[in-house]
């Protein structure tokens, strides 16, 4: 199954959070507590199946994920020691794309893909233009020269703050850790994916 190429407005309404996680979407002109679609406001109360795929398509959407890399990811984090949800967020939290939307050199995780895709990004000072790419604690992420003076990157630099797992200089980002389950998507229950999965 392809990425998720359509409104991101209408998922967000759809999952009632902003996917962007920075609430563009329910700004002045755009908020609408319905559903999208015609009979939105009529939809009926939802069943204990669709809260646990709803909670799991919430992930997806907001870190551009498809259902097989999610499916992947959801078998690592199980595999791994600890709770299984939170090394599931950890892992999509340690994407390539991730990591450069949250330094703050992209806007969205669209644009970090986009910067990744085109060669714009090293990662221990070798290529990488894969945004799917798990990044380990302790390694360096550098935006090429070609980069550094995008109208869209330093459009960004100037509303967005880097996160305080991350260390930011002179077009370096360095992955110092793993960020705390109580640091980032605070408005993920990441139980309901879990039980998802162990249901199916």
């Amino acid at each position: 199954m392809s990425r998720f190429l359509g409104s991101i407005f209408k998922k967000s309404r759809r999952y009632g959070t902003s996917l962007l996680e920075n609430n563009k979407e329910f700004t002045k002109g755009k908020k609408r507590t319905t559903a999208p679609g015609q009979h939105g406001a009529k939809r009926a109360k939802p069943s204990d199946y669709q809260i646990h795929m709803y909670e799991k398509q919430k992930v997806r959407f907001m870190y551009g994920l498809n259902e097989r890399q999610f499916k992947n990811l959801f078998n690592v984090a199980a595999r791994k020691s600890g709770v299984t949800g939170t090394n599931l967020l950890q892992l999509v939290e340690s994407r390539l794309d991730n990591l450069i939307f949250r330094a703050g050199y992209a806007r969205t995780r669209a644009q970090a893909r986009q910067f990744v895709n085109h060669n714009h990004v090293t990662v221990d000072g070798h290529k990488a233009n894969i945004p799917s790419m798990i990044i380990k604690p302790n390694s360096i992420i550098e935006i090429k020269p070609s980069l550094q003076n995008n109208a869209e990157l330093k459009a960004a630099l100037e509303v967005m703050q880097p996160a305080s797992w991350l260390k930011v200089e002179n077009f370096k980002i360095t992955y110092t850790r793993l960020p705390e389950r109580n640091e980032f998507a605070k408005e993920i229950d990441e139980s309901l994916i879990v039980e998802y999965y162990n249901r199916r």
